[in-house]
């Protein structure tokens, strides 16, 4: 009986020295690894990740795409608020009533401001439908 316990024991030695030298480098150096039944069987599931990280990464390049032309976007909608505004101040500055005589003047356009108040014209219609001058 003890020597079938030893010869027991001898054998899981046996079986645990083939499984440390299941992993070593020099299988992954010489590609015996890759030939393995697990690491077949594994190869669908290792491509689907691989797929999903270059999936992610190709995301986070477009996001950041993204998140640069939306700031040069704000930045230039900035600058043209600013021109609007300015534009608008400066075209009212110039069509005030002061502003648009002092023009003239300077023009030599031959105009003056009207000092009459405006008249209204009145068309009086006759019975038939058909306007008296």
């Amino acid at each position: 009986m003890t020597r079938q316990k030893g010869n027991i024991e001898f054998v899981d030695q046996k079986i645990e020295q083939k499984e440390i030298r299941k992993g070593s480098v020099w299988d992954l150096f010489d590609g015996s690894l890759l030939t393995r039944e697990t690491v077949v069987r594994q190869l669908p599931f290792v491509l689907f990740i691989t797929f999903l990280i270059i999936l992610y990464i190709g995301n986070r390049y477009h996001s950041e795409k993204v998140i640069r032309e939306t700031m040069q976007l704000q930045t230039e909608l900035r600058e043209l608020r600013a021109r609007a505004i300015s534009t608008a101040s400066e075209l009212e500055f110039i069509s005030r009533q002061s502003e648009v005589a002092r023009m003239i003047e300077e023009r030599s356009m031959g105009l003056h401001e009207a000092v009459d108040p405006p008249v209204k014209i009145t068309v009086q219609k006759g019975r038939n439908g058909k306007n008296i001058h």
